[in-house]
């Protein structure tokens, strides 16, 4: 494993383990799998574990694996605090202290501020003392480092970096967003104040892995180096000194094992023109089939109607990367199958969904569309026998 250091010369591993999917059995996390996935990789020498408040039943999963295992104060945790949901001074240390209990531990190595979208957000937690706070937990040693998570445009990221001292920051970053979200403007200038910089989103929630467009299959394979689409990724993103980790939604041993095999080759600044050119190609035949830029991050949900937003959105693209039919089985299994619809004819058009949304998408306009393409008369005859044969 290659390791990168944090602003106070702490080891970082170059690929962090990503808390926020681990695999449900039965709508609860499968946590004997969970354990054994954690374990191959904390052997492996992954040591930066990031969580949130707000993933369902992550933070107490997480605890209660490093406890048993008795390796907590071997790993690094990150978490984040919900500051959306707060509106009073008192909440900030309720929260905190929740936090703590999940994860069966006294003290947070790096704590973000959850999804911070923009300078006045960070002033009104400023008027609720969200500076006393911090500086009271790093005194106490509860807090090791403070930093934030962001989507969002690079101008206003630069702004947030020079607001406050951070310790370190973590943006959406790939090869598919090198231009968009904070992208390499961003990287670049945390980079250039010596603010170590965690990757989310690396490979899009697995787009850029599961069901590429045929074309961007092609690039790869006619290409001279070998390599899986996962791991091309990955290479690009720690060919860049800037990236401090970047986080892998890792859930089977497969996944763990390659990209911890990357993991340990990658060099900084390896990556030829002639590789860099590639993945040009692949991210332009990708564009050219996706209609919805989702990441499935589900920051959206829940939606108050029940619609499944990113599910819906994973089958509208579907319908042009791998056609109709798998398009219109997968929309009707995430949409259907289930006792309450979540299908996009709920929407009311609240609008809800798009004021948490990080890549800004017109969700009331996009899911009307998915809707015209998904919810075709075979899928409404398919709802009807559901419900006439009470399955689910």
């Amino acid at each position: 494993m290659n390791y990168r250091t944090d602003k106070y010369g702490n080891k970082i591993s170059i690929l962090g383990y990503g808390c926020m999917r681990f695999t449900q059995s039965a709508g609860k996390i499968n946590i004997e799998k969970a354990e054994k996935e954690i374990m191959e990789a904390y052997n492996s020498g992954v040591n930066y574990y990031d969580t949130a408040y707000v993933y369902p039943d992550s933070e107490a999963t997480l605890g209660k694996i490093l406890e048993k295992n008795q390796i907590r104060d071997k790993i690094k945790i990150a978490t984040k605090l919900p500051h959306y949901l707060i509106k009073k001074s008192d909440s900030i240390e309720k929260y905190f202290a929740e936090q703590l209990k999940r994860l069966r531990t006294d003290h947070i190595d790096y704590y973000l501020m959850h999804m911070l979208t923009d300078v006045k957000t960070w002033n009104k937690l400023k008027n609720l003392g969200i500076i006393e706070w911090i500086s009271e937990k790093k005194k106490s040693g509860a807090i090791k480092q403070i930093g934030f998570s962001y989507h969002g445009n690079s101008e206003m990221f630069c702004e947030l970096i020079d607001a406050y001292d951070w310790d370190f920051c973590q943006i959406q970053y790939n090869y598919m967003d090198e231009n968009s979200q904070a992208g390499k403007k961003g990287l670049q200038y945390a980079a250039s104040k010596n603010i170590p910089v965690v990757i989310m989103e690396p490979l899009r929630g697995g787009r850029l892995v599961n069901n590429l467009p045929k074309e961007a299959n092609e690039e790869f394979e006619k290409y001279e180096i070998k390599r899986s689409p996962a791991e091309w990724a990955f290479r690009w993103l720690w060919n860049q000194p800037e990236v401090t980790c970047v986080l892998s939604g890792m859930n089977s041993i497969e996944m763990i094992r390659e990209n911890v095999k990357t993991a340990s080759e990658v060099q900084v600044n390896e990556f030829t023109e002639k590789e860099e050119e590639l993945l040009k190609r692949v991210a332009k035949a990708i564009n050219s089939k996706m209609k919805v830029a989702c990441t499935g991050c589900r920051y959206c949900m829940p939606c108050p109607q029940h619609v499944d937003i990113p599910g819906t959105f994973a089958a509208y693209n579907r319908r042009y990367s791998d056609g109709k039919m798998t398009a219109l089985k997968e929309y009707f299994m995430c949409t259907a199958m289930r006792k309450d619809s979540s299908a996009a004819s709920n929407c009311i058009e609240c609008g809800k969904c798009e004021s948490h949304c990080p890549q800004h998408i017109e969700i009331r306009k996009e899911l009307k569309k998915a809707r015209k393409e998904l919810e075709k008369p075979l899928y409404k005859i398919g709802r009807k026998i559901i419900k006439w044969f009470k399955i689910y």
